[in-house]
């Protein structure tokens, strides 16, 4: 299998024909056989798998005592970790059918981003050999030139993984086009498989990367749609048979996506996190959100494959699609399964989590190999060895105890969610059905306001909370996992009309604008409401109430009256739906204190020693009505 890039030009070829044909096991080579001009007439039907990851958010690290039921009882496991992911992908060495992805999000959310700037996630990437990643949003959450600076650092060895997005456009002369407007970011590859051309193109989500990231002003981002046809279209040009998608716009997207394009075979996606196939002999805690994979329809009236892989390096999935000599799909199927370790804790009969004996230890393996939904995979060797390399600055800093909480505090982006971004933790299997959302995102909110000395209210927006906190010590590590940007505290005059509309704004991004799984939906400290999302805009928000800091009563929110919101800087500029912020940050009406503002959130739990889960009435939403007319208890 041999991997073209568009505009490559003869003097970049000159590598020995034998790197050429070794090509199996790493992405990003090419040859100098041009793409045929037209799909042969006579050509065999083709079985393709792809193997795929997205959104793994600089999380290398595997996640420790996860609760799963297997074989009826539940089980303490080791969740994920980049090496095993490594190991995951090497099961297909060998083979000639394969196409290795990356969906996007590769960086942000984990120590391993703040201390090294993404070197650490093109380390172990370059592990793997992926054949094309595409660009996530958070690509860019640290500008043009951080981004330039890990695709450098991921093609330093190798692979030369290729990463594409069709509808990012960069400016000439600025980091990631430094000569032409795809130096860095290719609109597409073309894979050979079995002689038979597969075309890969990338496509980014357009507005939430411009709303909720940070690249250059000059960086154009096109229409998801508009692009993805017309690169289809000019690789159907070049007599390309077969389309794969690698999209970071989210699953529902993707959906909709594939109605409105010709010539599309296959999506891959990232973004919303999104856990698809049958993993319900889990546990509740492992709801999916849709089939893997999912079977849609494109405008041409045929089938379209589309999967997803979850997050933070948990999972992999396997795709696998029959395509006749017509080039048509004529089957797909596959499974997206999460991967584990050999290591078990179960309860004794005092109710302790407990290392399991050698039965047990046989037994629950022998589960496992039955059940289709999980891998058991030790870590690649060499994957783990390039890990050392960084984790141990990384476990230095992580280990500094800051407080602990006596509850669980789940994660929840909107309630009502179909995906339980807190699947795992303890306390939580039913996090994402409760009308009060997000624990842990109100303890931030809580944090910015006792941070604020004159704010009335705080306000945080879903997205920069990104993951749950399970029962017990909370270290500096969990920390910086639960608020890994580097967004500071400030402080807006709003009335009360504009705090309403801020709410609304915010909700109304996602509902309205078609923004993916509600990243910016509103938590607060010092404020709450009831929400009914199946109402249309300006009708969400009802019995808007505000808390006295001093006398600790609520009252009904004054429309004419000003009010001192703290937020983060991130918001405040207007992004993540947040359009009623925007104009007074531009103003300069606003107080900067200049405070990270995950060092809020340590200062708050060290103060506090021990967190709990708010009261009821403290909760920012005290009612909620889902978009389909159902009211979450």
């Amino acid at each position: 299998m041999n991997l073209h890039l568009p505009r490559l030009h003869r003097a970049m070829m000159m590598a020995p024909i034998a790197l050429a044909t070794a090509l199996v096991a790493c992405g990003g080579g090419n040859d100098d056989k041009p793409a045929p001009t037209q799909p042969a007439p006579d050509a065999k039907p083709l079985a393709l798998t792809i193997a795929h990851i997205n959104d793994h958010h600089s999380s290398l690290d595997p996640f420790a005592n996860q609760v799963m039921n297997i074989g009826g009882t539940d089980t303490q496991v080791e969740l994920g970790g980049f090496a095993r992911v490594s190991s995951a992908f090497k099961a297909y060495d060998g083979r000639d059918d394969v196409l290795k992805l990356h969906a996007g999000d590769a960086n942000t959310g984990t120590l391993y981003y703040t201390l090294f700037k993404g070197k650490a996630d093109a380390e172990l990437m370059n592990t793997v050999c992926f054949d094309a990643m595409g660009v996530g949003n958070h690509e860019f959450d640290d500008g043009d030139g951080q981004l330039k600076s890990f695709i450098d650092a991921l093609h330093a060895g190798a692979c030369k993984t290729p990463v594409l997005a069709a509808n990012v456009k960069p400016q000439v002369g600025t980091p990631l086009a430094p000569k032409a407007a795809d130096d860095y970011l290719k609109p597409y590859a073309i894979k050979t498989v079995k002689d038979v051309s597969i075309g890969i193109i990338g496509i980014s989500v357009k507005g939430k990367t411009q709303n909720s990231s940070s690249p250059l002003p000059t960086t154009a981002f096109e229409d998801e749609a508009v692009a993805a046809q017309r690169t289809i279209d000019q690789l159907k040009g070049q007599g390309v048979r077969h389309i794969v998608l690698l999209t970071h716009i989210g699953y529902e997207a993707d959906k909709a996506l594939a109605a409105k394009l010709t010539d599309v075979d296959v999506i891959i996606g990232g973004d919303s996190h999104t856990l698809l196939g049958d993993f319900s002999s889990l546990g509740d805690g492992y709801a999916a959100s849709g089939p893997y994979p999912t079977q849609a329809v494109n405008k041409d009236g045929k089938p379209v494959c589309i999967g997803q892989a979850w997050e933070y390096s948990k999972a992999i999935g396997e795709m696998r699609v029959n395509f006749n000599s017509a080039g048509e799909v004529t089957a797909c199927e596959g499974q997206s399964s999460l991967i584990i370790g050999d290591s078990f804790n179960r309860k004794d009969a005092n109710g302790t989590w407990t290392p399991v004996d050698a039965a047990t230890q046989q037994q629950i393996t022998t589960a496992v190999a039955a059940n289709k939904s999980l891998k058991l995979l030790t870590a690649d060797a060499g994957a783990a060895t390039a890990l050392q390399r960084y984790s141990g600055q990384v476990d230095e800093l992580k280990k500094q105890s800051i407080g602990a909480t006596t509850d669980a505090l789940c994660l929840v982006r909107t309630p009502g969610h179909t995906t339980n971004r807190s699947a795992g933790t303890p306390g939580c299997e039913e996090a994402n059905k409760l009308a009060r959302g997000s624990d842990i995102a109100q303890v931030v909110a809580q944090s910015f306001l006792n941070a604020s000395l004159r704010a009335d209210i705080a306000i945080q927006n879903a997205g920069g909370v990104r993951v749950p906190l399970k029962a017990g010590t909370i270290t500096m590590g969990d920390a910086f996992t639960v608020l890994p940007f580097t967004n500071v505290l400030v402080e807006l005059p709003l009335t009360g009309a504009q705090v309403a509309s801020v709410l609304e704004d915010a909700v109304g991004h996602y509902l309205d604008a078609g923004q993916a799984e509600g990243g910016g939906h509103p938590y607060a400290a010092g404020l709450r409401w009831n929400l009914d999302m199946s109402q249309p805009k300006g009708k969400r928000f009802s019995q808007i109430q505000v808390k006295d800091r001093k006398t600790g009563n609520w009252s009904a929110i004054d429309p004419a009256k000003t009010y001192i919101v703290a937020t983060n800087d991130f918001i405040a500029k207007g992004q993540d739906g947040y359009a009623t912020f925007k104009p007074i940050y531009d103003s300069g009406n606003f107080v900067n204190n200049y405070l990270l503002y995950t060092q809020t959130f340590v200062d708050y739990i060290r103060a506090k020693g021990t967190v709990t889960r708010p009261a009821a009435g403290e909760y920012s939403h005290q009612s909620v009505i889902t978009k389909s007319g159902v009211r979450l208890p």
